[in-house]
């Protein structure tokens, strides 16, 4: 998947999710996107909510809470400037079909998060942007990930659009506890779905999201905020700080490492190793010229070089040249 620029076939995306842990303050904001480019992210994200448009109206408290975290469509575009200038990409989650519009101009792909991956008239807007699609999986079986997937595949084939759908396994618990997390699944979706896959990360530190690379995960969400004990905002307790987020980037740079290409091939650093722990085949003792070799007069022993292992048909029965000593390779040119 292609997000600006960026190849997730080529290198993990690790995304910083800010969330809503500014709490409604753009300066905070803004400071946490330079946070997270300096410990290493390729990009932040957010989520624009409004809260009328998310919340039923008898739920005001819940209305009141959400209404101090907003923040305006005019300092999301000012906030994907701020993230532009610190080198990482600006994404943020809409929650509202205005809100995709409003966001459009400005992000480079689109997230849906798991509340909505079944809020068809949501994933129809996202889709006919005709922009990458993040989908998280929480709370999904696998038939309801193929049918949001079909959501998005028959509004854009529709529309004429070509594009990528990136699936993110997901659990929707915030934490969610170790022995629920599943990150097997993730290998599950690339199979089923042969596209790029994800994780998104609702643990508590960083272990899960480091891992979720050796299963497959070509792009990595985490929850990013300043301070956990920022205030009692629940998000900011299963986040990771500055510095976790800096070692969350490390990991996943060595596990790319580690992890290499799905090549079955001698590596160059196995070289000196081909011939030095391979084996050739030699003299089992002392053996004199002219004399047929049979079976026991033959052993094997490092290094390579000489006759193969396998290739004792070409050896037996045949006379020598020259003798030979005991541990002494049989060379095809030993062999009269």
């Amino acid at each position: 998947m292609l997000i600006d620029g960026f190849d997730t076939d080529r290198r993990v995306l690790i995304i910083a999710e800010i969330g809503n842990n500014h709490e409604g303050s753009y300066d905070l904001a803004a400071r946490m996107i330079d946070l997270a480019a300096g410990a290493g992210a390729d990009a932040v994200k957010f989520q624009t909510i409004v809260p009328d448009r998310l919340i039923s109206a008898g739920d005001e408290q819940r209305i009141r809470q959400l209404g101090r975290f907003q923040l305006s469509y005019d300092q999301f575009a000012r906030l994907a400037e701020v993230a532009r200038d610190a080198g990482v990409r600006f994404l943020s989650t809409p929650f509202d079909l205005e809100s995709v519009e409003a966001l459009t101009p400005i992000v480079p792909a689109f997230k849906i998060a798991s509340g909505d991956n079944d809020f068809v008239p949501l994933l129809q807007a996202v889709a006919r942007t005709a922009k990458p699609i993040l989908l998280s999986c929480g709370m999904m079986e696998l038939h309801e990930v193929r049918d949001a997937r079909l959501v998005v595949e028959d509004t854009w084939r529709d529309a004429g659009i070509e594009q990528d759908i990136a699936l993110l396994h997901c659990v929707a618990s915030y934490p969610a506890p170790a022995e629920q997390v599943n990150l097997a699944a993730i290998r599950r979706l690339r199979d089923a779905f042969s596209c790029t896959v994800g994780y998104s990360d609702h643990t508590l530190g960083i272990d899960a999201a480091a891992l979720s690379v050796a299963v497959g995960a070509r792009i990595v969400e985490k929850h990013f905020t300043l301070d956990k004990n920022h205030s009692d905002f629940r998000d900011h307790q299963l986040s990771a700080d500055p510095a976790e987020m800096a070692e969350l980037v490390r990991r996943i740079r060595q596990a790319e490492v580690l992890i290499g290409t799905d090549t079955k091939a001698r590596q160059p650093c196995e070289e000196p190793s081909a011939t030095a722990l391979r084996r050739s085949i030699a003299a089992k003792h002392d053996l004199a010229p002219g004399i047929p070799l049979v079976w026991d007069d033959i052993t094997w022993l490092r290094p390579a070089g000489g006759i193969a292992p396998g290739a004792e048909s070409t050896v037996l029965g045949r006379t020598l040249k020259r003798p030979l000593r005991k541990g002494e390779p049989i060379t095809a040119d030993a062999l009269a």
